[in-house]
Formats: C-alpha cells, structure tokens, sequence
C-alpha cells in the first residue's frame, strides 16, 4: 500500500462523499470571512461553465453508481468487492464516482472564482489520488489479480 493511504488509514473510514461536502462547506466558510485582498489574483469564473462542469461531473458520477447499483456492488470503498466492472464509463477511468466527485467541486470553484472553492478541489483529488485510489487498487489486486492488472496497464486512474 502506499505510504501516504498507510499513514492515513483513519482517513478511509470517511466516506468521500462526506468529504467532498465537508471541503465544499468549508470553502463556503472561509470564502465569506475571508477579506477581499484573498480575491487576487482573480481565478477564472463562469457561471455556465460552473455549471456544465458540475453537472458532467454528477451525471459520470450517477452512471458509475448505477452499474454498482445493478450489479449489487457495495459503494463503500472499504466494503469487499465482489466483481469487477470494466465496461461503461469505466472504460474511460478506472474511478468515474471519484472523478465525478471532483468535477462537482472543480465546478463550485469554476462557478464561483473562489480561491478556497479551487482549493476544495484539489485537497478532495489529492485526497482521493494518495489515499483511497491505492487502497482500492491493492484491494482489487488482491481480489482480481489476472483480471484486474491488465485493466489497470489499459485505463488511466483519472482520464
């Protein structure tokens, strides 16, 4: 395991969609008490795009939840997994609920031009990237080895 997810291990007891919406409550915060000089240099901003981004973001997020769902896989990354799932949104990243999660933020940051919004974003990915993806992908490893190795060499984590 990678020993950022090893120093971590509490980390995993949350579920990522609890600290996609902690992070994006805490923007919200610190973006309200936060004096204007903070607002410079001005991050890009577009409400449209924001909003195109986060729902892109929510429909890749809603398909990989569907397949979970159909095939009655837990959604809880800590739960045993009991097949592996390569077609679908999955042949474009080995994550989609996660990548999914953080285009939800990428656009609050879009829409809004907040610096802590942007900030959100990239904790959430880094959070995902160093802890949760390398557990899941040694857990699948263990699980599926022969199955799962080829489809890790082939689809990229993120995109």
């Amino acid at each position: 395991m990678n020993p950022i997810a090893n120093a971590c291990p509490r980390m995993l007891t949350y579920k990522p969609p609890r600290i996609a919406l902690a992070l994006l409550a805490t923007a919200a915060a610190l973006q309200l008490m936060a004096p204007t000089a903070l607002a410079w240099p001005q991050l890009p901003v577009s409400l449209p795009g924001g909003a195109a981004v986060a729902t892109i973001g929510f429909l890749i997020m809603l398909r990989a939840w569907w397949l979970f769902r159909v095939r009655e896989i837990a959604i809880c990354p800590t739960a045993s997994t009991t097949a592996l799932i390569t077609n679908d949104v999955y042949r474009l990243t080995r994550n989609p609920m996660y990548l999914g999660i953080a285009l939800m933020l990428l656009g609050a940051a879009l829409g809004s031009g907040g610096l802590f919004f942007y900030l959100a974003a990239l904790a959430f990915f880094l959070i995902i990237d160093f802890v949760f993806c390398p557990y899941e992908e040694d857990k699948l490893a263990r699980a599926f080895g022969d199955e799962f190795e080829p489809y890790r060499d082939r689809v990229r984590r993120w995109l």
